[in-house]
């Protein structure tokens, strides 16, 4: 017996199912025509970013890639905040377990952190190399990893109590997902180094005045609103220009990017172990100001 046709309900029904599949993730695209809207979803508070994060995010960005119905990404957070960054006891709790003995990691660890780091940055990375626009709507805290995501976004909005934050040198990490080496194209180099070097927390005002973001919406209804507006602007546009407008737009940057990436992946891999990190885990446990030793 002939099967029945799928209605149109049905098959947005099971498309909406497929797409929600995501630990980390969920996709809605019914705000506007060819625009599908990414929302950070967890697990835990603010959106921190687990092993959950780090495996879906390129597998996700990759299929709206490849997806033709989709011609721009809005990529937000759901509740209050955007993202509060990595989950350090989650991705790296294997290896801050190590931290305590005398020898440090061994070449092995050292290496498996490498692999670790790289596996971060190919999830940030996928979304700069995404052909489709991606908008970032950016509402409450952006901390670290963050920043990392937002800085390989085409675009970025925020609302007006949007806080940004490059914290990982108060925990004794140089940041090594992205925003040391795509900030420099989209914030002049003074400011960069200030965030980086002080680990401040900026709000959206200042983030709008140095280039962080494009503009700064009242609250985060009406930057959803605008986020969509744009996207559905690039989404009418033709596919095949705005492909080849973001390839060219990337070229030589991507490739300067991709060096410095893998310059910080090696340099954490020998050096992330020390007394210092180790006091930033116990500060933060503690619930107190670290006290670094430079050691």
């Amino acid at each position: 017996m002939a099967t029945p046709a799928e209605s149109p309900a049905d098959a947005r029904a099971a498309a909406a199912g497929r797409e929600n599949r995501w630990k980390a993730f969920t996709v809605d695209r019914t705000g506007a025509p060819g625009v599908a809207v990414v929302r950070l979803a967890g697990p835990g508070r603010g959106n921190m970013m687990g092993l959950d994060f780090w495996d879906e995010l390129p597998r996700l960005i990759g299929g709206l890639d490849a997806d033709a119905s989709v011609r721009a990404v809005v990529l937000t957070g759901t509740g209050k905040h955007f993202s509060v960054g990595l989950d350090v006891q989650e991705v790296l709790g294997p290896w801050l377990g190590r931290l305590g003995a005398e020898s440090g990691p061994t070449a092995a660890a050292r290496g498996e952190l490498l692999r670790l780091i790289g596996r971060l940055q190919d999830g940030i990375t996928a979304v700069a190399a995404c052909r489709k626009p991606v908008i970032a709507a950016v509402s409450g805290w952006c901390i670290g990893g963050g920043v990392d995501l937002i800085s390989a976004a085409d675009v970025r909005l925020a609302s007006a109590g949007a806080q940004f934050s490059i914290r990982e040198a108060r925990l004794a990490i140089v940041a090594d997902v992205g925003s040391l080496q795509r900030l420099r194209g989209i914030i002049a180099e003074g400011h960069l180094r200030e965030l980086a070097l002080t680990g401040k927390d900026i709000g959206a005002e200042r983030a709008e005045r140095i280039g962080l973001v494009n503009a700064v919406l009242p609250d985060p209804e009406a930057l959803l609103a605008a986020a969509l507006g744009m996207a559905a602007e690039m989404a009418a546009n033709s596919p095949l220009a705005v492909a080849g407008t973001k390839a060219v737009l990337n070229d030589d940057r991507e490739e300067r990017i991709a060096r410095g990436l893998r310059h910080v992946a090696l340099w954490n891999s020998a050096f992330l172990h020390s007394a210092d990190l180790v006091e930033a885990v116990t500060a933060l446990g503690e619930h107190r100001p670290a006290e670094f030793q430079g050691r």
